[in-house]
């Protein structure tokens, strides 16, 4: 009998955090939500949108930015404040963390190289990152399309990095990529390579190095002139040591009852898992650009989509109750942040949605009980967008 999937490690969450939302939400689970079937003709999506964010203004949270495409309308929405010390309102495209977004944009690099015959999906990964198989001593053969599709078998990090510092040093500390898998090689591997889909974080930090190795340049900048400079992604860039943008949305979660602000967090400088700091027009406009073959040939993103079990090349999909096939994109979840885009495969519909959550303590124990309000954020993006038949 095969181990069953695990809970993605993007969901991350407080049980305080949780029980508010399970008492004010309707509708909230802990497993995914199940497709919800509304119409046009008994509610819009831009209600369904405008109702989310004053209950999410409600429980708390500072901001709550979205943006719809529908046919070729757009709608957009901004409630709340830039920041809670200042309450400056918050505007539409102010960036945030979107964390396990980064995923899709990485995924883009490493099939760059593989549409350029530098590297092929089955190259075993310690052709082009020696130091992985002496590191991670895995218990079999790992490929790129193991690591692109989390089904290398890698366990998450999160135990021996709180063990090795306090949870404010992990937040506020750099980690390099070589150090975040060395702590990631202190912890038994979960499966044998290709025997399942097991979420892991430490995937993309294994390719994102790979990629800055065999293009000789940081990661950032290879982010930059594959997908951000081309596509003209004004509000997007990765997690570096300078200042935090100065529109960014503020983000905070508490720490022993105090309130702490985590925006542009050093934790996450670098970061090729969950680094990326964007708007919800930058995603919606990347997403669009991804699906219509203006960054990858269209034979590359049809790989892309297949997901057996879900999880495709740096994609999720859910099911589209409008046309009967899929939605893709992807969910990103971090300490203050969590945010939700999904796009059709025409991206005809597109929805993003960035939320600023309200403060509350961290659980990052792997495969915690689910955040609800990570899920709630789900169900409304499908709602919304399968309300658009």
């Amino acid at each position: 009998m095969s181990e069953p999937r695990k809970r993605p490690s993007w969901i991350r969450s407080s049980a305080a955090l949780a029980a508010i939302v399970a008492v004010v939400l309707t509708g909230c689970t802990a497993a995914p939500p199940a497709p919800v079937q509304v119409t046009r003709a008994t509610v819009t999506y831009r209600t369904i949108l405008e109702e989310f964010s004053k209950r999410m203004l409600d429980l708390g949270a500072p901001a709550v930015l979205i943006e719809a495409r529908i046919d070729g309308e757009v709608f957009s929405s901004a409630r709340g404040v830039r920041s809670l010390e200042t309450s400056t309102p918050a505007e539409v495209n102010d960036p945030v963390h979107v964390a396990s977004v980064t995923k899709s944009m990485v995924a883009v690099s490493v099939l760059k190289l593989v549409e350029e015959g530098i590297i092929q999906l089955q190259d075993p990964v310690g052709r082009h990152l020696p130091e992985f198989d002496t590191l991670m001593k895995p218990p079999g053969p790992v490929t790129v399309e193991h690591l692109l599709r989390h089904t290398s078998g890698m366990p998450n990090y999160y135990d021996p990095q709180l063990t090795s510092r306090t949870l404010q040093q992990a937040l506020t500390q750099p980690i390099t990529a070589e150090e975040i898998l060395a702590l990631t090689a202190s912890v038994p591997w979960v499966l044998t390579p290709g025997g399942g889909m097991q979420y892991a974080n430490a995937n993309y930090i294994a390719l994102g190095l790979m990629v800055q190795r065999l293009r000789g340049q940081p990661i950032a900048e290879v982010l930059r002139s594959d997908t951000i400079e081309p596509l003209k992604l004004t509000g997007t860039h990765l997690t570096g040591p300078g200042p935090a943008p100065a529109t960014m949305v503020h983000g905070y979660i508490t720490i022993d009852g105090v309130r702490v602000d985590t925006t542009y967090l050093a934790g996450l400088i670098g970061d090729t898992a969950a680094g990326l700091v964007s708007t919800v027009g930058d995603l919606n406009t990347f997403y669009a650009a991804l699906m219509d073959g203006r960054l990858l040939k269209p034979a590359t993103v049809k790989e892309m989509l297949l997901a057996p079990e879900g999880y495709g090349l740096g994609l999720e999909r859910w099911g589209d109750a409008c046309e009967g096939g899929f939605y893709y994109g992807h969910p990103g979840d971090t300490a203050g942040y969590g945010t939700m885009a999904l796009t059709t495969p025409d991206a005809r519909r597109q929805l993003t949605i960035n939320l600023a959550y309200p403060p509350g303590p961290l659980n990052l124990t792997p495969y915690a009980p689910s955040n609800e309000l990570a899920w709630e954020v789900l169900r409304i993006a499908r709602k919304a967008l399968d309300s658009t038949c």
